[in-house]
């Protein structure tokens, strides 16, 4: 069954939030009894006893990383250069998919020692796109000129690595400069991958100039644009208004045979669309892309639930959670803080604060978005208990705030006129380790100046500057 006509529901007030659209969990069917139980049990010994000893191991590799006196120890005395393979490629693996680039250069130095060590230019590459991740070119360079010391083939992926290292970083000359030492080296040419990355880096610093010149590079070098390559360049078109280019962009690909739009096009192009308040616009190209056999996903879902929210037409966002309800759309964090967000806004603090209880009772942890969003509706409410309620539950939590909350919090304060409130704010970004920034003073300095406190605007103008000078 397809989805509902968007266009039939029609803007309103706020709808009240029915409790049926609790959403609903999937029921798995019992497992087998008998041998397969038996089998069941001994599967899971078999993996306490593996993590076990993994653990045992791994805390060598930990007890290695902490001081050097511990190393040369452990070097000495135990058998740290035998560790089972899979136990030091598994934390290896962990802390690259974490990005911990510290803890996982160290364990790279251990893997290296160990007497069954071969060179692999897969652990290089996986390497080397994390510290890319993490904005360490400069050591990813190192590591790309060991691989190769080491007698790794170097290959286009692994430029490739490199190329994304130094564009990540901003480094935008050294990798043009790699893009064209690629072009010239037999075996390494540079694929619609490799550019699809460097577009996407200088998409993010609207380096549009850069962007068109390798969209000209490929077209040269016979290189099509793929699906990848596409959907980056709608996405960053759709988030900086320049829906001319986003919508050319579109027909070029649905002109093409070699690639076709999925959900992650779709998405971008809702996201454009309701973002700027061009609510028809968004209707009529998901009319358009579901007639052209593409399926909505969750972040479908969430992209029309906070487009409809943001233009207060909550009549079509609960037409959307009813759809959601009935066809076990299962709600994640992001769909939670959308409501909740947009409930604040339309002051139902009621329905909000009902969704942040149901978000707890589904075992959905809230996170620092969804403590703005409650803090920015309980400041333009006045509420100031409510608040501080928000502060009690988040110094029982392990939740990590950024300086965005901490403006909402000088915000709401300001708003309420709890100006020792709001000045106990620095005190809380200090403890939290969070640095105040222009918007922080900003706002602090609007609301002493609408209470006509000129003392305390001067006092923390000069706060300002001298964050200013030693930032």
């Amino acid at each position: 069954m397809g989805f509902l006509s968007l266009t039939q529901c029609s803007g309103g007030t706020p709808v009240s939030f029915p409790p049926k659209l609790i959403p609903k969990r999937t029921v798995l069917s019992p497992s087998g009894a008998g041998g397969g139980k038996e089998k069941e049990e001994r599967e899971r010994k078999e993996e306490v006893n593996r993590k076990i000893a993994s653990q045992k191991a791994i805390s060598i590799i930990l007890r290695r990383e902490a001081t050097k006196a511990v190393i040369e120890k452990k070097q000495g005395k135990t058998n740290s250069k035998k560790l089972l393979p899979r136990t030091v490629l598994e934390a290896l693996h962990e802390r690259i998919t974490a990005l911990r680039w510290e803890s996982a250069l160290k364990v790279f130095e251990l893997l290296c020692e160990q007497l069954w060590y071969k060179p692999n230019s897969g652990i290089y590459i996986k390497l080397i796109v994390m510290l890319g991740k993490c904005k360490q070119p400069e050591k990813a360079h190192m590591l790309f000129q060991a691989m190769a010391d080491e007698g790794c083939i170097i290959n286009h992926e692994s430029y490739t690595a490199l190329l994304s290292a130094y564009s990540r970083s901003g480094h935008f000359d050294k990798a043009f400069s790699l893009l064209e030492k690629m072009k010239n080296t037999y075996g390494c040419q540079p694929d619609v991958f490799t550019y699809s990355i460097l577009i996407k880096s200088c998409l993010q610093v609207f380096a549009f100039d850069k962007v068109h010149t390798l969209l000209s590079d490929m077209e040269k070098q016979g290189i099509k644009p793929n699906t990848i390559t596409y959907n980056t360049l709608i996405d960053a078109y759709g988030k900086t208004g320049r829906f001319q280019e986003m919508e050319s962009t579109l027909l070029e690909m649905l002109e093409g045979k070699d690639c076709k739009p999925d959900v992650w096009t779709m998405n971008s192009t809702l996201r454009a669309f309701g973002g700027s308040g061009q609510i028809e616009m968004m209707e009529d190209c998901y009319e358009k892309f579901q007639s052209a056999g593409i399926q909505p996903n969750i972040k479908t879902f969430n992209i029309l639930l906070d487009s409809y929210g943001k233009a207060k037409q909550y009549q079509k966002m609960s037409s959307v959670m009813e759809y959601m309800h009935k066809y076990y759309y299962s709600w994640t964090i992001v769909t939670y803080n959308v409501l909740i967000d947009a409930f604040g806004r339309a002051g139902d603090l009621k329905q909000m604060e009902y969704l942040f209880r149901l978000m707890k009772s589904e075992r959905i942890k809230p996170n620092c978005v969804t403590f703005c969003s409650l803090v920015r509706a309980y400041g333009r409410a006045e509420a100031v208990e409510n608040i501080k309620v928000v502060l009690r539950i988040i110094e029982n939590s392990d939740v990590m705030l950024d300086t965005v909350f901490f403006n909402c919090l000088v915000d709401a304060y300001g708003r309420v006129g709890c100006l020792a409130e709001m000045r106990e704010v620095l005190e809380m970004m200090e403890r939290r380790g969070c640095k105040p920034d222009k918007i922080t003073y900003s706002t602090m300095i609007k609301a002493y100046a609408r209470r006509g406190i000129s003392s305390g605007v001067k006092e923390l103008q000069d706060m300002s500057r001298r964050e200013d000078n030693t930032s």
